[in-house]
């Protein structure tokens, strides 16, 4: 087996181009490593849970995840991904293990983890149907009662970032704004290259509906970013403590705000498997 059937092409020359190890230490990267690491912390307990990272990159959220304690499973399609990550849980006490592999087809037992994390997987998967299987392999291997935290590129992501910037007056990328808003496709114009490699964008309740057609209880939707990323002094001010204390609030009391969700360029959803006994 090699790297392209796992993923295409496009998507492998985007990553070992791009540095997925460095953008959660710059700009927007650094406030959303800290949000996704307060909401997982939502649905983490004290003692040790069993964790798939899915998608999960060179580590980062790995690594803090099993610094904590628990015993955590890194599941990555890029290669170049895999062997940072290798080389992070080397260093660690507690190890976690690094599988070269994607969301349909996953090496675990049934019934094998208290919690799964879906990153990649819902946006990179532009077919509804590979998205679906990725959805029915999580919950395959999660035990009943375990949780699933899935994260997803809202539909509005780009056409927000063009009008705040003036890049939705760019006829491709126009183009390539109203596709993610008609249909959810987003594919990256020739002439914007640093964009995001082939993925798909998700309105709310059509996340939410993708893992309710899987017989998995929704808990809810959390928006990563918010609203407070509008803010157009929002790098600076979110290193003022005052400030920054006031935009946490906003993103807080406006999180599960199912209305305002458009406005938050990621989510993060939480359902549970719930499986009656015999069935």
């Amino acid at each position: 087996m090699n790297s392209k059937q796992l993923i295409s092409r496009n998507i492998e020359l985007f990553y070992n181009t791009a540095s997925e190890e460095t953008r959660l230490n710059k700009g927007m990267g650094v406030f959303e490593f800290e949000r996704i690491k307060s909401l997982i912390e939502k649905y983490i307990s004290s003692s040790p849970l069993n964790i798939i990272d899915i998608g999960g990159g060179t580590g980062k959220y790995s690594e803090w995840l099993a610094n904590k304690g628990h015993q955590v499973h890194l599941v990555e399609p890029i290669p170049k991904h895999i062997k940072i990550a290798q080389n992070r849980a080397d260093k660690l006490k507690n190890r976690f293990s690094v599988h070269w592999g994607e969301s349909r087809k996953l090496e675990f037992p049934n019934n094998f983890a208290d919690l799964i994390l879906l990153h990649g997987p819902l946006y990179h998967l532009q077919k509804k149907e590979d998205r679906a299987l990725s959805i029915r392999e999580a919950k395959r291997v999660l035990k009943n009662n375990g949780i699933i935290l899935g994260f997803a590129i809202n539909y509005t992501a780009s056409t927000l970032v063009g009008l705040l910037n003036g890049l939705i007056h760019k006829k491709t990328f126009f183009e390539m704004c109203k596709d993610e808003l008609t249909n959810g496709i987003h594919n990256p114009p020739d002439d914007f290259p640093w964009l995001l490699a082939e993925a798909y964008y998700h309105k709310p309740e059509q996340l939410k509906n993708e893992f309710i057609s899987q017989e998995l209880t929704y808990l809810t939707t959390y928006a990563v970013e918010g609203m407070a990323w509008l803010d157009k002094n929002y790098f600076t001010n979110m290193l003022n403590d005052k400030k920054k204390e006031t935009l946490l609030e906003l993103m807080q009391i406006t999180e599960n705000d199912s209305y305002l969700l458009p406005f938050s360029p990621h989510m993060m959803i939480a359902v549970k498997k719930q499986t009656t006994y015999g069935k």
